[in-house]
């Protein structure tokens, strides 16, 4: 077998050399990138081939030898040194596994009505403990208007309505628990730049999961003495408001007061111990799944802006070239999709054109057989016409009676002027009951009698009249002066209708599409 460049494929078993010519019928691919491609699947067509149309993978072998540590000069510090003599081996600590970020959807509180045989049993009890509710929302309210150096603080709590107030606050639905959230923190702390996302706590967890995005939850208790020094010092610091406001850290922020069903739920699944309460959750492809969403850095009690800004921005660093890896996955797997969908529309549009022009055609070459179908049954027609004229013409012509004598008396004397293609002028006599039909019968078989021999008696008896067939004179026969034109009458005779001698003239009949044909032409000239 001829070689292929520097490729000799004689060198090939025949296994490989009918897989190699499988695979280029199919990509049609050089022979001398073929075979290395073909030999890193093992001379799997199949492989090949989905390697060629999908893109070849990184080689599982060239990884491991990567992955095999090579020993490189290192540079540490005196604390470095120590915490690595402390790991098995003094190799460096293992990235750890942040914990996971699960997905919090509020429950609705439910009451449970006891049966009507219990209600009736602790009715007393149940009237005992609403009168001695009633009693005691009472005292409440009376202490409430003592001053507040001397004033019970549960009672102050429990009195206070809006961020602290915990009596009277009905459970709302995700989104307006958060509506109701950021209204009494702007109530409490005034107006503010924090893009606190204005819905659920799951909505804001999945919408950080679909953009790539870190979620900030913040979780604070009002009733903690740190909450409004931390949220006036720390968190409406300029330097953390610019920093979660900068579009370039892709942050969304969702706060809760742990005061409400869905942000106490929150506290208690992330293992919040200590408010305030911050954490940093996001996407995490690279430990160990491409959807898991974790929580990547925990910010429990009060601290400085300055230090608050750093443990977020170390997180974002970390993490951030994870999220803009896999958004760019994303982005070369949303190109991939669109350039397929629109290779699939173009394919179905040009499938669509062909389909329309195979079908132009074949309703062209259907008209064109139909038009020659209808040509060929014209002409058919046409040429049976013309056969029964004749025959009728030569029927005709065996029953025309012969010219009288001299010695007639009862008799027509007429000059017919015919076209010159037909013979000129005749005069002929005939008998005066002889009918105008008769006369243009006469015309019509003129050239049959005036034949060398006329017609014989033979063909007299062999020609028969037409069935189904109506002749029709394309002339006509009239009188110049005064210009009379005679009908073909059966009924009506020569001599009632001319008299006794008369000049006649034979005019062609011109039917309506000839005439428009010949104005037509002249129209042209």
């Amino acid at each position: 077998m001829a070689s292929n460049g520097d490729l000799d494929i004689s060198r090939l078993t025949p296994e490989q050399q009918a897989a190699l010519e499988q695979y280029t019928q199919v990509t049609a691919q050089d022979i001398k990138d073929a075979v290395p491609l073909l030999e890193r699947s093992q001379w799997n067509v199949q492989i090949a081939i989905a390697k060629f149309f999908d893109g070849e993978g990184p080689d599982p072998v060239a990884e491991a030898m990567n992955d095999i540590p090579r020993q490189a000069a290192r540079h540490e510090n005196l604390q470095e040194s120590f915490t690595a003599s402390s790991q098995p081996f003094g190799r460096p600590p293992r990235r750890a596994r942040p914990d996971p970020a699960p997905r919090i959807v509020p429950q609705p509180t439910t009451t449970h009505r006891p049966p009507l045989l219990l209600a009736i049993i602790f009715a007393p009890f149940n009237f005992g403990y609403k009168a001695l509710s009633t009693f005691f929302r009472t005292l409440m309210y009376v202490f409430a208007f003592l001053p507040a150096s001397i004033r019970p603080r549960a009672i102050t709590t429990s009195m206070t309505s809006g961020w602290k107030g915990s009596m009277g606050r009905r459970m709302l639905m995700p989104r307006d628990t958060a509506a109701r959230f950021k209204r009494e923190f702007e109530e409490e702390y005034g107006s503010h730049s924090l893009p606190f996302y204005e819905g659920g706590f799951a909505q804001a967890l999945d919408l950080a999961k679909k953009d790539l995005k870190f979620l900030l939850i913040v979780l604070m208790s009002p009733e903690h003495d740190d909450t409004e020094s931390f949220t006036r010092e720390t968190l409406l610091s300029p330097e953390v408001i610019s920093f979660i406001n900068e579009p370039d850290n892709n942050i969304i922020m969702w706060g809760g007061n742990v005061l409400d069903s869905e942000a106490y739920q929150v506290a208690a699944e992330y293992n919040c111990t200590k408010f305030p309460f911050s954490c940093l959750v996001c996407l995490t492809p690279k430990e160990g799944s491409s959807t898991r969403m974790s929580i990547v850095k925990r910010l429990v009690g009060p601290m400085s802006s300055s230090a608050y800004l750093a443990e977020l921005q170390t997180a974002v660093n970390k993490y951030a070239p994870d999220l803009a890896g896999v958004r760019a996955e994303r982005a070369a797997q949303d190109m991939a999709r669109n350039l397929r969908s629109e290779q699939d529309s173009a394919y179905e549009r040009s499938l669509a054109r062909d389909r329309e022009r195979a079908r132009q055609r074949r309703e062209a070459e259907a008209a064109a057989a139909l038009a020659e179908q209808h040509a060929k049954e014209e002409a058919a027609a046409a040429e049976r016409r013309a056969a029964q004229r004749e025959q009728w013409r030569h029927w005709r012509a065996g029953t025309i009676a012969p010219e009288p004598t001299a010695t007639d008396k009862d008799v027509v004397r007429l000059a017919l002027k015919l076209p010159d293609s037909e013979g000129g002028r005749i005069v002929r006599k005939f008998a005066a009951s002889t009918t105008v039909e008769e006369l243009y019968a006469f015309v019509e078989c003129y050239n049959l009698l005036n034949s060398d021999g006329g017609v014989d008696e033979d063909e007299k008896a062999d020609r028969e009249r037409p069935e189904g067939y109506e002749h029709e004179y394309k002339f006509r026969i009239a009188t110049p002066l005064p210009r009379v034109v005679y009908d073909p009458n059966s009924k009506a005779t020569l001599g009632a209708a001319i008299g006794r001698s008369g000049n006649l003239i034979v005019e062609d009949v011109i039917h309506d599409e000839e005439s428009d044909d010949d104005s037509d032409e002249q129209g042209v000239e």
